[in-house]
């Protein structure tokens, strides 16, 4: 019985969440939402060693703008929580900076949540 090749998107093997998160399941130590704005800390060229999807990861969200962590999740066909759980990983090697679009309090708004809802149904 012949062997199944592993997960492949466009001709290359993906690698599995559970390696790039280092088996990782639960929270890093940094908080991130669906709306924190990741921004690569160096350019991903220099990141040569480092698994394809870190480097796709870094190449997004070249400084100044960087990207929603939903945004990186859809783009990279990732749900959302091993997202959370890889873009972890990066912000605790130095790799990435976040930061929340929001102030504590500005998070409580409904009508502003609601319309966050509503534009990530639309992408």
């Amino acid at each position: 019985m012949a062997e199944e090749p592993g997960p492949r998107e466009g001709g290359r093997r993906r690698t599995r969440l559970y390696a790039l998160t280092d088996g990782r399941t639960a929270a890093a130590h940094a908080a991130l939402t669906m709306d924190t704005t990741i921004t690569a800390v160096a350019v991903a060229d220099s990141h040569g060693g480092l698994p394809s999807e870190w480097q796709a990861i870094l190449a997004m969200c070249s400084p100044p703008g960087g990207l929603a962590v939903a945004e990186i999740a859809a783009r990279m066909h990732i749900r959302l929580t091993p997202m959370t759980l890889l873009l972890g990983e990066l912000a605790d090697r130095g790799l990435i900076e976040h930061r929340s679009p929001l102030e504590g309090t500005e998070t409580t708004n409904v009508h502003l949540l609601m319309r966050i809802r509503d534009n990530l149904a639309r992408i």
